[in-house]
């Protein structure tokens, strides 16, 4: 059986975005340091998986929409026990959560963190 560990995207700031992530999800910042070539890397998440937080180290590229981009990343999904308290917690980081629903076998919300990242979280509690 194979399984995602992580997933790498690319901040403005990674070690503003993991105390963000790990705030909302509590996560653990796993590793931190100098990118492969360039910047700097923070992998935030858990024993098992993580988001890798990537900062290239000069001027921004420019914005792309993810959704018509080939290869763009639409969002990230977060499993929670709590989607309340999650919820909350997003609330009171300033972020805006909507989408929400129930459907079979759980029940969801997005916000968008200050990245533009789309965050999905959902519960099958």
């Amino acid at each position: 059986m194979a399984r995602l560990e992580h997933v790498n995207v690319t901040v403005s700031d990674p070690d503003a975005a993991a105390a963000v992530l790990c705030s909302l999800f509590d996560w653990k910042v796993r590793w931190a340091g100098p990118g492969m070539t360039t910047g700097r890397t923070v992998h935030v998440g858990d024993d098992s998986s993580y988001v890798a937080l990537f900062s290239y180290g000069g001027p921004e590229a420019m914005q792309q929409q993810s959704h018509r981009t080939r290869g763009g990343l639409n969002h990230i999904a977060v499993v929670v026990d709590d989607l309340e308290a999650t919820e909350a917690r997003v609330k009171r980081a300033g972020f805006v959560p909507e989408n929400h629903a129930d459907y079979e076998p759980g029940r969801r919300f997005y916000f968008v963190e200050g990245n533009g990242i789309e965050i999905e979280v959902v519960s099958y509690a």
